[in-house]
């Protein structure tokens, strides 16, 4: 009896004979082979592929975010790169533009120490003042052009409202029929260079 229950045990390779307990085949089918164990071992391996598509799969999922971070900071890097050259290029252009701005400040003394002089002069053109100061005059007005050419031009000041980018007021005196905030005299010229200030005018304005 307990021989023919381990014989009669059901065949799981579905080939409907009975094998026993170590698969072997059943006498009553002598040609048919029992694949018990090879469609176990077809499940294991269809569950190991499944189980390294997965793992492939996550991997990728990985790298794609990997590489889109990557391109992020690539992004990132290259619009600084471009930030970077266009400062450096509007610095530079702002150094041409005005490379000779030391240059002119240190000759601005020498122009108003030649206008002082000028105004030494009086309405009398013969006397020794005059001959003497002709030479200054002729001086001075070839630094004027040579500064008009260097686009370095006085600022205009005397009766224009007063103005803190061009003026710099060191005086106030009230005076009759003008209204306050006007430019009463002018003490010390400013100059504009091209476009920016390099020195305001000295001022006296009303109050």
């Amino acid at each position: 009896m307990e021989e023919n229950s381990i014989n009669n045990t059901e065949c799981a390779c579905g080939e409907g004979c009975n094998c026993n307990e170590t698969h072997e085949c059943c006498s009553g089918s002598e040609e048919h082979e029992c694949r018990c164990n090879d469609s176990i071992d077809k499940k294991q391996e269809k569950k190991n592929k499944k189980e390294e598509k997965n793992k492939y799969k996550e991997e990728i999922e990985k790298l794609k975010l990997e590489n889109k971070k990557k391109e992020e900071e690539v992004l990132i890097a290259k619009a600084d790169l471009i930030n970077y050259r266009k400062r450096k290029d509007e610095e530079i252009t702002r150094l041409l533009k005005f490379c000779n701005e030391d240059l002119i400040k240190q000759i601005l003394p020498i122009l108003d120490n030649f206008e002082r002089a000028i105004k030494l002069d009086d309405d009398n053109l013969n006397d020794e003042v005059s001959k003497f100061l002709e030479g200054f005059k002729m001086i001075y007005c070839n630094m004027q052009s040579v500064m008009e050419t260097f686009e370095v031009k006085a600022i205009d000041g005397a009766n224009k409202p007063f103005d803190p980018v061009y003026h710099n007021a060191i005086m106030v005196e009230q005076k009759e029929g003008v209204e306050p905030g006007v430019v009463l005299e002018v003490l010390q010229k400013g100059y504009i260079y091209k476009d920016k200030v390099i020195r305001p005018a000295m001022v006296k304005v009303s109050e």
